[in-house]
């Protein structure tokens, strides 16, 4: 990691992006997991609740940020093959950081998730920069949709080997079977066993959500249209996507752990029109009053999400009377005068907030923690 001074900035990218990284703090760390607002719980199959739209709006984000952090240099090819060992290298760290969460502070490799948040985002990112570098817009669009259909025929049309016929279900889906044959139990999301939401194969799809991002960054960065055109195709563009989603939703549903091709223009449309709405308010309309806790997040988001999933392993381990810190604080601050659903959205507040104060000091520095 290196330490730089922040350049100037895509505000609204910034608040966006802060403002997803806080909500997966957020859901990510309730005090009980058995006390869990519905809005703040993943589907359980099929459909799309508010916290289903934090991974791929993330994910949408790092893609929308390749054309402002690679664009200039792009046109350039003498620096083609350094960028694309600056994207490899950085897709890399991603996935060592996920794998490092995993292991701390035990490092039991035995039972290490070898799929995930983190490294899903580092794959992602270094595909999607690559593509940027290298490829058209137009070959862009078409890898995009050829990612996505080609998915959706492996998923619905081939037949999953000791199974039978192709399907949809959690554990007996092709993607499933092929997380099995990679990984054995142990390597696997620890919530099944048996399959992975973050999986090989539905990486295919997550690639398009992050080629979603990337074209949106591109048009946005474009110096040729006027700020309320760029705004207006936004909504038309995000729009039309949902629609086309809907449409899809009967033959490949919206799901978030299967992450369909309805998911992935479902939820690309969402977050493109809410990108357009910030782009118009924070950075056309100039309101950018209050922003600051959301732009801190977003400054250093890596570094944040990874001090989320520190913070609370480090507690677990400080021992205190007949329990451990992380668990006597929650159950005397909160667990001792609020209901059993307060407390623990409480308690995930309260790590949102633990969490800003040093990426607060760290915006106020003008620094930015670079992977």
């Amino acid at each position: 990691m290196q330490t730089i001074a922040v350049k100037q900035r895509l505000l609204s990218l910034d608040f966006f992006r802060g403002l997803t990284v806080a909500a997966m703090i957020l859901v990510n760390n309730p005090g009980n997991w058995s006390y869990v607002y519905a809005p703040l719980e993943h589907s359980k199959w099929n459909g799309c609740t508010p916290t289903d739209l934090i991974f791929p709006f993330f994910l949408f984000i790092a893609g929308v940020a390749i054309p402002y952090a690679l664009g200039s240099r792009k046109e350039d090819p003498g620096q083609h093959r350094a960028l694309i060992w600056q994207a490899l290298r950085r897709g890399a760290t991603i996935i060592a950081l996920g794998w490092f969460l995993n292991l701390f502070p035990k490092f039991n490799f035995a039972h290490l998730r070898f799929p995930g948040v983190l490294p899903r985002i580092g794959v992602v990112f270094s595909i999607c920069a690559i593509l940027f570098i290298k490829t058209s817009r137009r070959t862009q669009i078409c890898t995009a949709a050829v990612l996505l259909l080609v998915y959706w025929v492996m998923m619905t049309c081939i037949p999953v080997p000791g199974i039978g016929a192709p399907n949809l279900e959690p554990e007996t889906n092709l993607g499933a079977w092929l997380d099995r044959l990679v990984f054995t139990p142990a390597h696997l999301w620890s919530g099944s066993k048996t399959w992975d939401p973050e999986g090989i194969l539905s990486t295919l799809p997550a690639i398009g959500t992050g080629i979603f991002g990337m074209l949106v960054g591109a048009w946005l960065r474009r110096k040729d249209k006027d700020d309320a055109v760029k705004v207006s195709w936004m909504f038309v563009y995000g729009f039309g996507s949902v629609v086309l989603a809907l449409i899809w939703d009967p033959f490949f549903p919206i799901n978030k752990s299967l992450w369909t091709g309805s998911f992935v223009l479902y939820t690309g449309g969402l977050a493109t029109m809410a990108l357009a709405a910030s782009y118009w308010l924070i950075d056309v309309q100039g309101h950018q009053r209050y922003l600051a806790p959301f732009v801190a997040f977003g400054r250093n988001a890596i570094t944040a999400f990874v001090l989320s999933g520190l913070v609370p392993k480090l507690l677990g381990y400080i021992p205190v009377r007949d329990t451990n810190l992380h668990e006597w604080f929650y159950q005397t601050v909160f667990v001792s005068w609020l209901s059993p659903y307060h407390a623990s959205l409480g308690a995930a507040i309260l790590l949102v907030l633990v969490i800003l104060v040093p990426v607060a000091i760290m915006y106020r520095r003008n620094i930015i923690i670079k992977i």
